[in-house]
């Protein structure tokens, strides 16, 4: 099905309408303030948007109610993924996700829906921060952890992240790889990567709007990095994992 005259025309509507999406990294920071654990920081930003929830988002169908339904699914569905790469267990974050689902079935309202997707979020984060307090590693690495995920879209360095945490670099490496099994560069590398691995399954972001927002200096660097951890390119494991994965989720909500 070739879809390039509809998308033309949306995008040209789009511009006469003067419509301008969301910045990929904005909503990029909401999901990792979720996945980190950062309790008031979601909520700050649940905050900022609830008035004007649909400033910046698609028209995904004419009637309103499945509108915001197919949002928060979509939502949903990227938020369980990056918690389960942030160690959420894979049923827990799956179950919830599917009750989550079906109570936003059951809303009569778009506001109702709204309001649910807030409450989805801070549950989210929530475990993510208990999480973090049962899996015990220094409060120096826990930090660290948190800086990272916090700005997977910058040039992170070791030299940086000591400087955050007000230590020697030589200290913070050695003190890192002995309670994470790793280095800080391969952890960075690992958070970027299975990040973008889940942004390509189950969003339609392009390759280049997930290499910015992860920090790469290009696309091409990006792309280097990515075949090298994965052995395919993007595009690639895209077209592996894409499609497969909604009719998954889809046979799963029918089950």
């Amino acid at each position: 099905m070739n879809t390039n005259r509809d998308l033309n025309y949306r995008l040209y509507i789009q511009k006469t309408d003067g419509f301008t999406r969301m910045p990929f990294n904005k909503e990029f920071e909401y999901y990792m303030a979720v996945k980190s654990g950062d309790v008031e920081k979601v909520r700050k930003n649940f905050s900022e948007v609830r008035n004007d929830f649909f400033n910046g988002k698609g028209k995904l169908s004419d009637d309103p109610i499945r509108n915001i339904m197919y949002h928060f699914v979509v939502s949903v569905a990227v938020m369980s993924r990056l918690c389960v790469e942030g160690g959420l267990g894979h049923d827990t974050a799956y179950t919830l996700s599917d009750i989550y689902i079906q109570k936003a079935d059951k809303c009569k309202s778009v506001d109702a829906v709204i309001d649910l997707l807030g409450e989805m979020q801070i549950d989210f984060a929530e475990r993510m921060r208990d999480l973090k307090k049962e899996n015990v590693v220094s409060i120096h690495i826990r930090k660290c952890i948190d800086y990272i995920y916090d700005h997977l879209h910058e040039d992170l360095t070791v030299k940086l992240l000591a400087n955050v945490m007000g230590l020697n670099p030589s200290y913070l490496s050695k003190l890192f790889i002995k309670e994470k099994g790793m280095s800080i560069n391969e952890f960075i590398t690992h958070a970027k990567i299975t990040t973008a691995e889940n942004l390509l399954k189950f969003s339609d972001f392009t390759s280049l709007e997930v290499a910015m927002a992860l920090g790469y200096s290009s696309q091409s660097a990006f792309i280097s990095v990515f075949k090298k951890f994965n052995g395919v390119t993007p595009k690639q494991y895209r077209d592996m994992y894409y499609m497969s994965n909604i009719s998954y989720d889809e046979n799963q909500q029918e089950k």
